[in-house]
């Protein structure tokens, strides 16, 4: 890397890392937030007594794990204006990226629901517990817990996945790279940094969801 080279990518860190922080990372996380909402309402309309109610999350789950993500975000900021819906990017983006999550990660939460010992559901109602009232208090919190890992590297996907947000002109960590690569010409030098900026935010979430696992193990029963 010659000096002129060296400046260039000392300059752009910034950028990059400022693109990161107002772009990527609320991005990821308004829209996990968001999509864990919805993925807890599916996976229990999965596991509903009702089958229609079932069958409905079903189809959202598989539409939405059978069609690539740009295609969603697509349909949601260029297909919506042609039925009068009209979207700001950052709206259309966050959408986008909630569906997504929740179809994925409804499986996730649903799978860590059904790894609860039926006995628990069994001794809660032998003490008048509801169904509810089993589930908020009972269920779900020793579900969390097993969740973690998948939910979290479902997070770490996202993280990366806000990318193509860029496609429909998000201001994000791969938004300023590629304005910058294309002022500079360096394509191959500030691609490539931001995909250092991506690795090291990835790897400090690893990092947290290791320290997160390790918590949580302090309360499982040896």
């Amino acid at each position: 890397m010659n000096e002129s080279s060296w400046e260039l990518f000392v300059s752009s860190l910034g950028p990059l890392v400022l693109g990161a922080i107002t772009g990527t990372i609320p991005l990821a996380l308004s829209s996990f937030a968001i999509g864990l909402v919805l993925a807890l309402a599916l996976a229990l309309m999965r596991l509903s007594r009702q089958r229609w109610i079932s069958n409905i999350a079903r189809v959202y789950i598989s539409l939405v794990r059978g069609t690539p993500l740009l295609v969603q975000l697509y349909v949601i900021f260029y297909g919506l204006p042609s039925l009068g819906i009209v979207l700001d990017y950052w709206p259309s983006a966050i959408i986008a990226f909630s569906i997504n999550v929740g179809g994925y990660a409804a499986e996730v939460i649903r799978a860590a629901i059904l790894s609860v010992p039926k006995g628990q559901w069994e001794a809660a109602y032998m003490v008048g517990m509801s169904r509810s009232r089993t589930l908020s208090r009972i269920i779900l919190p020793q579900a969390a817990r097993v969740s973690v890992p998948p939910l979290s590297n479902t997070f770490i996907s996202l993280v990366k996945d806000t990318s193509l947000a860029s496609l429909v002109l998000v201001t994000e960590l791969f938004r300023e790279a590629e304005q910058i690569a294309a002022f500079s010409q360096e394509f191959m030098l500030i691609y490539l940094e931001a995909a250092l900026v991506y690795w090291v935010i990835c790897l400090v979430l690893s990092t947290g969801q290791g320290f997160l696992e390790k918590r949580l193990d302090r309360y499982v029963a040896r």
